[in-house]
């Protein structure tokens, strides 16, 4: 899936990912969160993608349905259509109050000219499985606007026999020994870590960048941070309120006259 922007950013502002969709104003996960990132002007929406028991594909972190939805029970273990029935919104306020668990072609169908989606396949999938997603998207037309990734190396060396000439992405919780060889070992495009650890290893920026990698760290709410990881040229920011980081990168910067690019 050839994503045509250019990853990595070169001294621009880094893009703007909304982390399951805009969070911090709809339920995570849902059509309502996606559409609201996009309403807000965010190109890239993140989320996470699994199988069901009958070979569906839904969006939803948790491998269960109980902290989101008014159900119970593994995803894995549920068919499409139950998960698709379950409330996915009053959790988290009554305006969403029946907002469903979208499949992955509902978001797809989304998917119009300059929007972008950062798939997470999340935990282990057979290579059957792997396939699946792959063929959703190119099914859909929408094979250059979708970039994959996931913290499961196997499922990433699955992706890569699977497409092996298309991008892709690797998101860890902790920054290895050696993150650009971990990347090229992958083919990965871009090094995805947890904010903490960049700005405990600030120097994997640049090192990350002198291999041609990108790096997106995730899931980042604080201005203090969007500043720090600003001023060391991350490439993307992925957080819960794209609408509040967008209006953060519009003010004016203290070294300029008018607002930032």
């Amino acid at each position: 899936m050839s994503v045509p922007e250019r990853l990595l950013r070169r001294g621009a502002p880094p893009v703007v990912i909304a982390h399951r969709g805009a969070s911090a104003v709809a339920p995570e996960n849902t059509m309502a969160a996606f559409r609201a990132a996009f309403d807000s002007g965010a190109a890239w929406v993140e989320t996470d993608v699994q199988p069901t028991a009958d070979g569906g594909l839904v969006l939803i972190h948790d491998d269960e349905v109980d902290r989101t939805t008014d159900g119970t029970g593994r995803v894995r273990e549920l068919v499409t259509s139950t998960l698709t029935g379950l409330d996915a919104g009053s959790w988290f306020g009554s305006p969403f109050a029946g907002t469903p668990i979208p499949t992955l072609n509902d978001l797809l169908a989304e998917l119009t000219e300059g929007r972008r989606l950062l798939l997470e396949i999340k935990g282990d999938h057979t290579p059957d499985q792997v396939a699946g997603i792959v063929a959703a998207i190119q099914a859909a037309g929408v094979d250059r606007r979708v970039l994959l990734q996931s913290f499961e190396v196997p499922v990433l060396r699955r992706l890569r026999a699977i497409v092996p000439e298309e991008p892709i992405g690797l998101l860890v919780e902790r920054i290895g020994d050696d993150p650009v060889g971990d990347c090229q070992d992958l083919g990965a495009v871009t090094y995805n870590p947890d904010v903490a650890e960049v700005l405990r290893r600030p120097g994997v920026v640049a090192d990350l960048h002198a291999a041609g990698i990108a790096i997106q760290p995730w899931f980042v709410d604080d201005p203090d941070q969007w500043t720090a990881l600003t001023d060391l040229g991350v490439d993307g920011i992925i957080t819960d309120d794209p609408a509040a980081l967008l209006a953060w990168q519009r003010q004016p910067s203290p070294d300029a006259t008018g607002p930032l690019p």
